[in-house]
């Protein structure tokens, strides 16, 4: 085939023209239009010419502008489903509650436990529904009693822990008013459980003297009207007594007759044998007294405990759990509501001394004290066993604002109140009331101090069972550190430490101060030491604690521990510079005395030690006013952590005195018109 000269002379005079227009303007012999352009140029400026057309052909022209028209849709609105506060599960739990801890120590019990009272008979065995109906105590152990508090601080709500009052006249008035409340709503059994310590005789007067009102009271709803009096061999209330101590007895069974209640309370005996079983007590009235709370006949079941000590059975191991978590259990699955008057906890502390003066006229009538266990408030210590520095004995019990932990637990698990008696203490006092020693009453212990319930409502211990109580540990390394740091045993830092050296010689003086730093030494890597340590380590989850108690707690214990250690260290660089030889300023003085300084003299590490226990402290005074962990704090504060030397003259080397003979000594005249005065007798105090 021929080719087409004619059209490639006209490409050579195109690709001509090019070449010279290029020339022309870049001033180049080289141009992209000579022979050996490559093709795939070509190509691609052709395919690029031929798109730039196609978009300018086929480019969408824009409609004309039309004018926005606004439309408005108006929807009915959907029905809103009224809200929930509840939900319920329909399905029943076999247990409530959580068992003991078996990985804590406690007593464990020498033999099973009776089941049954000790003087009761049961006349007809009565078989449990197959599931039992959970209505009223379900929602009052979801109601936070904090939240009232804050509202209206002066009423006792149903599951307050530490309801405080002078007497026990004023507690039984406001269970008085429970059992009216109960009344209203479904006829009631009250089943009344005494201590029969022998401290516990003036209260159970209190208590027969007293069922009257309650009686009283049952006839005004009678003359109002209620058709549940139309019934002849009908009693809306019914009352059971029984007594417990190292034995448990039903002295009345439930009945309506007054008179057979009050005499039965008043033939309860004085139990001297210290023991009061009274979670034993709670568990076998449940077994008992459930057939009236169940049926369609059902009362409502309320247990009021009398008691002035802690209870010596909460741990008491039967059925692989806790007495207490058994009597829990079994009032929350029978809506048997717990109301305790008790005795206030001393803060951080199970015991408290407790007046007694021998009713016995014929017998010395001096006040004696003895020890009676009224505590702790919490489930673990939460507090440092931690003495002040130059104190000769424990500082002054201070109150809990609460009762011991396991009956104040019962009481807030199942819906009641503990009422804590005291007749030193006033309800509508100052925020800090101060007892003193004399005043205590008869029978009652000795608390130097009493906090405001407005404020102290605020640190309400955690009522939970022991595997709930781990649980809160293990989630915050601080409550964990501040619980193992208080586990430790008694520390007395620096309780009496030496403070004056007479130099005599300088070899004897180096032996007293070597004896002395023994002893600082062998304080610092002892418990002290554990102390620091393991608050150190929970550091780091400080923040994180939100309730005020672990707050407070915490903060104090590390800057008790801290400034311990600086007083104990600081102690013994002094003891250990002074070794090293000092010279006294003044040449006739011949004594050296260690005083407690404002200033840290040992050194860089010290001084930041003493920096941050300072902090600690200060920050419990000023975010925690008012309670027990600020008087501690500021206690701690009032003592310098440092160290200074000073000299004095004390005469070590007095000269030698002459011998002064006694055979010549005028002797005492006779008076002949002194009485002697005879002491009566004195006799210990019983087992209170």
């Amino acid at each position: 085939m021929e080719r087409p000269w004619g059209r490639e002379v006209d490409d050579v005079k195109w690709r001509k023209a090019l070449q010279l227009r290029w020339q022309a303007y870049t001033g180049e012999e080289d141009t992209p239009f000579d022979e050996d352009m490559p093709a795939w140029l070509v190509s691609v400026t052709v395919h690029l010419l031929l798109f730039a057309l196609l978009a300018l052909f086929l480019r969408e022209t824009p409609p004309a502008e039309r004018p926005i028209e606004l439309v408005t849709t108006i929807a009915e609105p959907a029905p809103e489903e009224p809200p929930r506060d509840f939900f319920f599960s329909e399905i029943e739990k076999e247990e409530i509650g959580a068992n003991s801890l078996s990985h804590l120590e406690m007593a464990d019990a020498a033999a099973e436990l009776s089941a049954d009272f000790s003087e009761l008979t049961s006349e007809t065995e009565i078989e449990e529904p197959e599931q039992v109906e959970i209505t009223e105590i379900s929602l009052e152990s979801l109601v936070d009693a904090d939240v009232t508090f804050e509202s209206q601080p002066k009423v006792a709500v149903q599951g307050a822990a530490g309801t405080g009052v002078s007497g026990a006249s004023g507690a039984i008035d406001r269970i008085t008013q429970e059992i009216i409340d109960s009344l209203e709503q479904r006829e009631t059994l009250v089943v009344w459980l005494l201590d029969q310590s022998r401290s516990l005789s003036g209260q159970r007067e209190k208590i027969q003297q007293r069922f009257h009102r309650i009686y009283e009271e049952l006839g005004y709803i009678e003359s109002t009207g209620d058709s549940r009096f139309d019934r002849n061999d009908f009693s809306p209330l019914l009352s059971a007594v029984v007594a417990f101590g190292e034995n448990i007895t039903e002295v009345a069974r439930p009945t309506a007759d007054v008179a057979a209640l009050r005499g039965a309370v008043a033939g309860i005996d004085n139990d001297t044998s210290g023991i009061e079983r009274v979670f034993a007590t709670v568990h076998q009235a449940v077994g008992e007294y459930k057939k009236y709370a169940v049926g369609a006949d059902r009362r409502n079941v309320m247990f009021v405990i009398f008691t002035d000590e802690a209870g010596d059975d909460p741990q008491l191991v039967q059925e692989g759990k806790s007495m207490l978590d058994l009597a829990v259990e079994g009032c929350r699955k029978y809506q048997m509501r717990v109301y305790v008057v008790g005795v206030p906890s001393p803060f951080g502390r199970q015991q408290v001394e407790v007046k007694w003066i021998d009713p016995d006229p014929t017998y010395d009538q001096t006040p004696q004290w003895t020890m009676v266990r009224h505590g702790a408030e919490s489930f673990l210590p939460e507090r440092l066993k931690l003495a002040f520095p130059g104190q000769a004995r424990q500082e002054e019990p201070l109150d809990s604002g609460f009762g011991p932990f396991a009956l104040t637990r019962l009481a807030v698990e199942t819906g009641g109140i503990y009422f804590s008696v005291h007749p030193n203490r006033d309800p509508e006092g100052p925020t800090v009331q101060v007892v003193q020693r004399n005043e205590v009453a008869h029978l009652s212990g000795y608390i130097k101090y009493f906090f405001s319930a407005d404020t102290m409502h605020r640190y309400r211990p955690d009522y939970v069972s022991g595997t709930e109580y781990m649980r809160l540990l293990d989630e915050n390394a601080a409550k964990r550190s501040l619980v193992r740091a208080a586990s430790f045993s008694w520390t007395r830092p620096m309780e009496s430490p030496r403070r004056v050296f007479p130099k005599r010689s300088e070899a004897e003086l180096v032996a007293i101060l070597s004896d002395a730093q023994q002893v600082s030494a062998k304080l610092i890597a002892g418990t002290l030491s554990q102390m620091v340590v393991e608050l150190r380590r929970g550091e780091k989850d400080r923040d994180k604690i939100v309730r005020p108690r672990w707050q407070a707690g915490y903060d104090l214990a590390m800057g008790r521990a801290l400034a311990a250690w600086v007083r104990a260290q600081g102690y013994n660089h002094m003891l250990a510079r002074a070794r090293r030889g000092m010279q006294f300023e003044d040449g006739r003085n011949d004594t050296w005395v260690i005083r407690p300084s404002r200033e840290i003299l040992s050194g860089s590490a010290l001084k930041k030690q003493a920096a941050d226990a300072t902090e600690y402290l200060n920050r419990v005074i000023e975010e925690h006013p008012d309670t027990p962990w600020a008087m501690l704090a500021r206690r701690e504060l009032s003592e310098p952590l440092g160290w200074q030397w000073t000299e004095t003259f004390t005469n070590v080397n007095p000269p030698p005195q002459p011998a002064v003979s006694q055979n010549n000594a005028p002797r005492t005249p006779r008076d002949d018109t002194v009485q002697r005065i005879e002491r009566k007798q004195t006799r210990p105090p019983p087992r209170l």
